[in-house]
Order: structure tokens, then C-alpha cells, then sequence
């Protein structure tokens, strides 16, 4: 082993140290973080959002690293920074997470209220506390050892957090476009996914699928309307986007818009092989989520392939018409729906989007006027295997998890990840470390103490790995 080894193992090992010493206080910081209510589709909420962007800024700057700088947006703030000293031809890293949160409806079935945070059976709970504050909170807490013991990192790092990646991340390509000075580097690190399993796992993330989501909305009368008086004559809205709804997908869950599946790409045989030899269990799957079986779907792809490497289409939310105690005989004047589909390469969230609109629009009858307007999209993302930071990425999560990774592709999407391939040619290592059932977006939302730990060791053991590289070996040059 040459000197500059042994210092580096030194130095990591240094680093490891540190966190496990400050293991109470870093804990303690995180419920602070997480007790700031980010809900970024709130607008009551737009002041805690940015109060979460200047903490982030506030703790950047308190560990070192520089230029710590709000941006504004159309929506709400970007936190970038960097720290640029490892020297010529070291790497530089660009490490992405997002502040914001979802909202916390339902919130009659959370044990605590979700910004309280609660530390129960080695479990933290609160929102955010996986997606994805609590993997925000772990890579400046690696940074933070670093600096604390070495007084230095072994690559370059920059930073790009934001506060719309769950309402679909609408200001990102715009910034990017406008700030690639700020962004440019040899390859990005994200963490907003998770592991393989509860049982600490890890897993890299080499495909996203894009999203495309709209709110849709059928009007009939002018007002209510008694359902005995007029039923039969004013056509239900609640009843015509029922069957609209319906009709889109067909008993297999395909998608029915014309062309929707033109552009996806099949599987290979080795992607279909690498699907086949992940330690999946279907009965385990239907426990943890409390179904009684899995749906039909698509016969020629497994269960685990179509979680995740093939479009989908949901009902997020419908409503409309009288939801109160007791009956109320009305026919509603309207009702509506917030619908999505996941989307897998190469198919253009532009034009599904474009696509749905005009079917939804084809199928409505001329009794109702159809309103369909688009919220957000994304494009997927694909990161090649044989990508030069896999390796290094490999060594790090199983040095802090102590078992190798497992490989996966994920039923997610990341916006932001598609955006930074298409605008600066920069590929993306994601590296999540929230627990696969910790309740995303749900009630209750958790994340274990131990991949918290872990995950900041893997942290402190991939900065040193990829700074044992060179830039241009990142970038395949």
C-alpha cells in the first residue's frame, strides 16, 4: 500500500470516527430539519419551504463549504454551493437531493403529528424523514466529517438542492440551462431512493421512469342539480369521468391512448437477466403493502419488471359532488380527477402529455365539457452499468453497509436526473438510502437509524473512492 493509500484510509477511517462520536447530536439536528414543514404543493406553507433553503444554506456555510447562495425561482428557491480545492484533475462531484415534502393528508392516520419528529424501535418518523430531507441531512453531516478531521475533502464537490422536486421540479431545466457554471462536473451524485430492502441492502439505481401527470375535470349543469328532477336528462359528470377514467386502460392495465406505447423500449435479455436475479419475493412484497394479490398486468413481464421498467397509469385523487354524513340526492356540477402515468425510455413526456389531452378531449361525450390540464412531467433517465463511478459507488456502499450492492431500476422518477443528462451530458450515480417501505408519501413516512448511519459512512468512504480517480476517468475522456 503506497503513502498516499495509508493517508487516505487514515483520513476515512478519521472521518468514520466522527460520525459515530457526534452520532446523538446529529440526530438531534435532524429533527430539527425535519420539524421545518416544506410542503412544497402548499402555498400557506411557501414561508417554511424557504425557511428549509436557509437552513440548508446556514449549515453549508457553518461545516465550509463556500459560496453557499439562494437562487430564486418561479416557484420556490434552489441552495447551491461548492468547495473546490482537491486539486487539479481531482473529480468534481455534484451532489443533488431535494428539500421539499409531500403533504400530510391524511393526517388522521398519523400516530404523531408529521413534523414532530418521533424516534421509536430504532426508527425515526416525520415527514421527510426518508424523501428527502433525512438523505439531504446525511451527505452534509459526510461533508461535515470530512472538514471537521482532514480539514479537507478528496474531491470537488458542488451542490444543487431544491424545493419543487415534488411538485415536479417545473423550474430545474430552466435553471440549469441558465446556470451551468454552477452545475458543471464529472459525474452527479443523487440520493433520493433507497435500498434494496429493510434488512440493509444497498442498492444503486440505474434507471428512473419519467412521469406525466394531469388534473382532469368534467362540467355538467351550470349548479347541483336534483337527481330526481333532472336524472335522466343531465348527463352525471361524476358518472362520465368514471367511464372516462375506465376506458383508458384495458383489463390488463395497458394504457388505450393512441401511440402511447410507440416509443418504449424493450427490455434485453440482459436487463431481463439482471431482473431475474434480484432476491424479489412476491408474498413478501403482498405483506408489506397489505394486498391481497398483485394485479394481473402485463403476462409477458414479471411483477419486478413492471414496478419498474414499464409505464403505468393511476387515479391519484378523484372527487366531485356530495362526500358528506347522510345522503344528499344532487347530481353534481362537476367533478374532477388528478391522473398520472410513469413513463420508461425512450418514451417524451411532452408528448404523452400532449397525447392524453387530445384523446381525453376525443373520448367525452357532447353532453359535458372536459377540461384536461396538464401539472407536471419528466423525462426517465438510464445510467449504463459499465458507467466508470459504478465501481467506486460498489466499494463505498458495501465498505458502509457490509454487504455489496444490488442493482436496480426504479418505478420513481427524478426529473432533475434527466435534465442534467440532456442539458450538460452529466450522468448520475443514484445512491438512495431511505428503506423501500419506509411510507413515502403516505402517513407515518420512516427511516432507520441504521441506513442513516450507514449511508453517512458510505458517504465518507465514496468521496474518497471517487477522489482516488482522476475527472476525465469519470467522464470516460
Amino acid at each position: 500500500m503506497t503513502t498516499q493509500h495509508t493517508d487516505t484510509a487514515a483520513a476515512t477511517a478519521a472521518a468514520v470516527a466522527h460520525l459515530r462520536a457526534h452520532d446523538a447530536e446529529h440526530f438531534a439536528q435532524l429533527d430539527e430539519f425535519l420539524r421545518i414543514e416544506s410542503v412544497s404543493a402548499d402555498p400557506g406553507r411557501n414561508d417554511e419551504v424557504r425557511r428549509a433553503a436557509w437552513w440548508i444554506a446556514d449549515e453549508l456555510e457553518r461545516i465550509g463549504v463556500e459560496r453557499a447562495t439562494i437562487h430564486e425561482t418561479g416557484a420556490h428557491p434552489i441552495v447551491t454551493a461548492e468547495w473546490m480545492h482537491a486539486g487539479d484533475g481531482a473529480p468534481t462531484v455534484l451532489v443533488y437531493c431535494h428539500y421539499d415534502v409531500q403533504p400530510t393528508d391524511p393526517i388522521d392516520e398519523w400516530v404523531r403529528p408529521p413534523f414532530e419528529p418521533r424516534h421509536e424501535d430504532e426508527r425515526v418518523y416525520a415527514r421527510g424523514a426518508g424523501d428527502d430531507k433525512g438523505q439531504l441531512f446525511m451527505h452534509l453531516k459526510a461533508v461535515e466529517a470530512w472538514m471537521r478531521t482532514a480539514g479537507r475533502l478528496p474531491v470537488n464537490l458542488r451542490f444543487f438542492f431544491e424545493g419543487d422536486e415534488e411538485v415536479g421540479s417545473e423550474p430545474v431545466e430552466q435553471f440549469i440551462a441558465g446556470h451551468a457554471d454552477l452545475l458543471r462536473a464529472d459525474v452527479c451524485v443523487v440520493s433520493d431512493g433507497d435500498t434494496f430492502d429493510d434488512d440493509g441492502t444497498p442498492a444503486i439505481g440505474y434507471g428512473l421512469r419519467g412521469i406525466a401527470y394531469w388534473e382532469v375535470r368534467v362540467h355538467g349543469p351550470r349548479q347541483d342539480v336534483h337527481s330526481g328532477q333532472y336524472g335522466g336528462g343531465v348527463d352525471n359528470p361524476a358518472n362520465v369521468l368514471v367511464r372516462m377514467l375506465a376506458s383508458l386502460t384495458d383489463e390488463r392495465g395497458r394504457v388505450t391512448v393512441p401511440g402511447f406505447y410507440d416509443a418504449v423500449r424493450d427490455l434485453t435479455d440482459d436487463e431481463r437477466a439482471a431482473y431475474a436475479a434480484l432476491p424479489f419475493d412476491e408474498a413478501t412484497w403482498r405483506d408489506e403493502t397489505g394486498v391481497a394479490a398483485a394485479m394481473d398486468g402485463e403476462s409477458e413481464h414479471s411483477l419486478l419488471e413492471r414496478l419498474s421498467a414499464r409505464p403505468t397509469f393511476d387515479i391519484n385523487g378523484i372527487w366531485g359532488g356530495y362526500t358528506g354524513e347522510g345522503a344528499k340526492t344532487i347530481i353534481p356540477a362537476w367533478a374532477a380527477a388528478k391522473i398520472s402515468t410513469r413513463l420508461v425510455p425512450n418514451q417524451d413526456y411532452r408528448e404523452i402529455e400532449q397525447s392524453m389531452k387530445a384523446h381525453l378531449a376525443s373520448i367525452a361525450p357532447p353532453t359535458v365539457r372536459v377540461d384536461a390540464r396538464i401539472i407536471h412531467g419528466g423525462a426517465p433517465a438510464i445510467t449504463p452499468l459499465d458507467h466508470p463511478g459504478i465501481g467506486p459507488a460498489s466499494r463505498a456502499l458495501e465498505a458502509g453497509f457490509g454487504k455489496a450492492p444490488l442493482f436496480q431500476r426504479s418505478g420513481g422518477s427524478v426529473p432533475v436526473v434527466a435534465a442534467l443528462d440532456s442539458r450538460l451530458g452529466l450522468k448520475t450515480l443514484m445512491v438512495g438510502f431511505a428503506n423501500p417501505t419506509g411510507n413515502f408519501h403516505a402517513p407515518n413516512e420512516w427511516m432507520s437509524l441504521r441506513n442513516i448511519r450507514d449511508g453517512m459512512v458510505s458517504l465518507v468512504h465514496l468521496w474518497a473512492e471517487l477522489g482516488a480517480m482522476r475527472g476525465s476517468d469519470l467522464r470516460g475522456d
